[in-house]
């Protein structure tokens, strides 16, 4: 069995990836993939993890997790889709002790042993820390920003050393990255990529994302694009897209308040290019997939 896992991080996909799925739950599952609604697993997952620690589980962990996440017989199921943005923290503890997601080591090796044979594949979306960490703090209930970061410095944290921790912890599981600014171009491959089906079969919800970004008259110009060219390719159409979001993207959808002290524009911009200054480099990696538009 595959499994795809996906991993968030918080505050990026707000369960949209496994809604779009679940979109096409039933085609999908003629094919052996399967998508398990979010009540059937991540609160198991995060209790047997928690439970396990670094111990050996017993033999028939396995079988009493799959039992209990599908309605199928498991020998039937190919790849099996989790959505769980807080299998390695919930968000008042993603920079405990300073450090994002402190118990990754712990709990990605865990992943693999509860699963032993089946293979893992991790999908990560990352965000720019500007509004990441604002979007996450006020998830949280701590009572201040400083109380939040833990001594993190934000100038000084990177993804991209995330990143090489997964790849450590799970070093043959391959890993999908992108960022989440580029969701609403990207949606329609992020969808096939999860549930491992070619780039051109049809797929429900594709576009969803962009449909929320640009005006009626924008999307309804582009389902009739799609309509008078249905053999344009997915490179030909991610340039249609950005056209299309050039001309009729809502200002009110691509603007993000931000409200923290000492934060002014010059202190976001820096973020920013550090932030676009680590995506080049995670493109780079060994084992990683960035998905871009």
């Amino acid at each position: 069995m595959q499994i795809t896992l996906h991993l968030g991080v918080q505050c990026t996909d707000e369960d949209r990836l496994l809604k779009g799925l679940l979109k096409n739950v039933g085609d999908l599952r003629k094919d052996g993939i399967c998508i398990p609604g979010p009540g059937r697993y991540r609160t198991l997952l995060s209790e047997t993890l928690n439970t396990l620690g670094e111990a050996t589980p017993a033999p028939e962990a396995r079988e009493v997790l799959l039992d209990a996440i599908l309605d199928e017989d498991p020998e039937t199921v190919q790849r099996l889709v989790l959505s769980h943005e807080n299998l390695l923290s919930v968000p008042k503890l993603a920079l405990s002790g300073g450090r994002l997601y402190r118990k990754l080591e712990q709990r990605l090796p865990a992943m693999a042993r509860l699963f032993p044979g089946d293979g893992i594949e991790i999908f990560v979306g990352l965000r720019n820390f500007a509004t990441y960490l604002p979007a996450v703090y006020r998830s949280t209930p701590h009572g201040s920003f400083d109380e939040f970061l833990s001594g993190a410095d934000p100038m000084h944290l990177r993804w991209s050393e995330m990143i090489a921790r997964i790849r450590t912890a799970l070093p043959d599981a391959p890993l999908t990255v992108w960022c989440n600014e580029d969701t609403p171009l990207i949606w329609g491959q992020l969808l096939h990529e999860m549930a491992g089906i070619e780039t051109d079969r049809r797929i429900t919800g594709a576009f969803d994302l962009f449909s929320e970004i640009v005006s009626p008259e924008g999307m309804q110009r582009f389902r009739a694009f799609l309509k008078e060219n249905p053999t344009v390719n997915e490179t030909q159409k991610r340039r249609v897209l950005m056209a299309f979001l050039d001309k009729y993207a809502l200002d009110e959808a691509m603007e993000e308040e931000l409200d923290l002290p000492g934060w002014d524009a010059a202190y976001v911009e820096m973020l920013t290019e550090l932030y676009d200054e680590d995506v080049c480099q995670i493109g780079q990696m060994p084992g990683v997939t960035l998905i871009e538009p």
